[in-house]
């Protein structure tokens, strides 16, 4: 009977503690839980992303310097990319007067001479435009979104046509801005004529499941899978990709950036034994 009382006390001490400090230890889950949330907020790419500081134990000051840091980083890209908007936006000027000279050098310099000076200062004009471009997506610097009416599949055939690509296309009209989703499905084009090896590429666009897909497959030697996804990274080559076949870099990345601004996204598929198919998703109605 002592053991059986002397066991009953302890069970009702334990239950008395339990039931004590689970106020604390419900505050406390929650505290972590929301900082868990904005640390993958802010890894997303949310940097503006911070966490309410409550309390002065362990918790908040690791609340409180996970604050302080990502508000220097944010400051750090921010003005990274302030810098490269500005740079890319300078550069304007005297690549006009490069490609002014350039063309007059053409006029004198043998042929095989004068079509890579071409080729070279168009390559330098995409780079610069597609940097502009990319920074002031990041930095969602562009003039409010002037949404129409987009008859995607005629844009889609007028790109296809450009690289004599084959299309697959359902009659198919979204809300969205013109401008830059050509970018986007010429970009997409383009990459795939350039390093599918010669093969035939083919564009497919169709509805499923009340969202637009679309899809430009080529037969090329592919993407590894390891590689699929950052191949979406600014500047991000292929290993084993040749630079002679051109390009800056930074593709692939508009693609998903556009896709994004329409709140869509893309993503890197196989296409069977030899090849990749890069697919946009969009939504119909935004």
């Amino acid at each position: 009977m002592h053991f059986a009382g002397l066991f009953l006390m302890l069970g009702v001490i334990a239950v008395v503690v339990a039931i004590g400090a689970y106020p604390v230890i419900r505050r406390l889950t929650s505290r972590l839980v929301r900082l868990e949330r904005s640390v993958q907020a802010w890894g997303a790419g949310k940097l503006s992303t911070r966490v309410a500081v409550e309390g002065d134990d362990e918790v908040a000051r690791l609340a409180a310097s996970f604050n302080d840091s990502a508000a220097r980083i944010e400051t750090l890209v921010t003005a990274q990319k302030s810098l490269l908007a500005n740079a890319s936006h300078e550069l304007r000027s005297p690549l006009a007067r490069i490609r002014m000279a350039a063309e007059l050098m053409a006029e004198q310099a043998p042929p095989a001479i004068g079509a890579e000076l071409r080729r070279n200062v168009a390559e330098l004009d995409q780079l610069i435009d597609e940097l502009l471009l990319a920074s002031r997506l990041d930095a969602d610097e562009l003039a409010a979104p002037c949404l129409e009416e987009v008859d995607l599949t005629g844009l889609v055939a007028e790109e296809c046509a450009r690289v004599n690509a084959a299309l697959d296309a359902q009659p198919v009209i979204i809300i969205g801005e013109p401008k830059l989703l050509r970018r986007m499905v010429r970009n997409l084009l383009e990459n795939a004529a350039r390093y599918g090896a010669g093969s035939t590429v083919e564009a497919r666009l169709a509805t499923v499941d009340g969202a637009v897909v679309l899809d430009v497959c080529d037969s090329g030697p592919g993407i590894p899978e390891v590689e699929r996804e950052r191949v979406f990274e600014p500047f991000y080559r292929v290993s084993g990709a040749s630079e002679a076949a051109g390009g800056v870099g930074l593709g692939l990345s508009l693609v998903r950036q556009v896709a994004r601004r329409h709140g869509g996204d893309a993503s890197c598929l196989p296409n069977g034994v030899r090849g990749c198919c890069f697919r946009v998703t969009l939504p119909r109605k935004r």
